[in-house]
């Protein structure tokens, strides 16, 4: 009887806040790390423009590389994505406008499970990304490498984004899938959401309903025509998480000399 209600609340409230905004995976993936630009003159470690270009490319791609390594393994660890603040994947923002009236009205573990069975589910799936990442990156070329080292922290991400997005929804969207299932508290989402497109909607397209909204001042909430689902939304966050982590980790071995763990890296990177 508790769920029914809370389930019913969730359905009300997502009538007037349906609407998702996911921007693009790149968009902000590189909001933690603007001030390691390894460009500028105020950074702790800049390129060594004295080397050839075929050995910087080489001492890129080795970055790159312990970067993917670095993404795949920590992510990939038991609550990997939950306990990381900067990729945490959280209540998709239909649900997310209202996740305080499902808290109130008892929703707590509601809410909480579903939290944790998105980042479970994209943990599971990150190990299985290393290959395709190494992939992208052995197959870059001398001027992929001169682009990515002299275009600033989102250079690297834009690559991977152009080259890898395709393959890694490809891979790791039945691995969440499978998982997602694994947990019914997932399928809650796709209640709500099979509830807009077949009941709620028509309500809302009524010019009735979107003039009170406007009156209210509440028009902004109304629900959009997205029909994403919970898979596709955990699968998206899930590789932006990756993105996320991969250019940290390149940032820090532009940057600090004890990340630059091998010859060619303290030869390309660093004084």
């Amino acid at each position: 009887m508790k769920k029914s209600i809370i389930v019913s609340a969730l359905v009300i409230g997502t009538t007037f806040s349906f609407a998702l905004d996911l921007g693009s995976i790149a968009k902000g993936v590189m909001e933690n790390i603007s001030d390691n630009k390894t460009t500028t003159s105020n950074t702790t470690s800049t390129v060594n423009s004295n080397l050839d270009n075929a050995t910087i490319s080489n001492g890129l791609k080795e970055a790159l590389k312990n970067g993917v390594s670095f993404a795949t393994t920590e992510l990939g660890k038991s609550d990997g994505y939950l306990n990381n603040k900067s990729v945490k994947i959280p209540l998709p923002d239909n649900i997310k406008t209202i996740e305080s009236v499902i808290r109130k009205a008892g929703g707590d573990k509601m809410a909480d499970d579903l939290i944790n069975s998105m980042n479970s589910a994209a943990s599971k799936a990150a190990p299985k990304t290393a290959e395709i990442f190494v992939d992208a990156i052995d197959k870059m070329s001398l001027t992929d490498a001169q682009k990515i080292l002299n275009g600033g922290d989102t250079a690297a991400t834009e690559y991977f984004k152009k080259n890898t997005t395709s393959s890694l929804k490809e891979a790791i969207k039945p691995i969440i899938e499978e998982t997602m299932k694994e947990n019914e508290v997932a399928g809650y989402y796709d209640t709500l959401n099979n509830y807009y497109q077949s009941s709620a909607k028509g309500l809302i397209d009524t010019s009735s309903v979107t003039n009170l909204a406007k009156n209210f001042g509440v028009d902004s909430y109304l629900p959009g025509n997205s029909n994403q689902n919970l898979d596709d939304y955990v699968t998206s966050k899930a590789i932006d998480g990756l993105f996320t982590i991969i250019a940290q980790k390149e940032a820090a071995i532009r940057k600090n000399p004890a990340e630059q763990t091998s010859s060619i890296l303290k030869e390309v990177f660093g004084k």
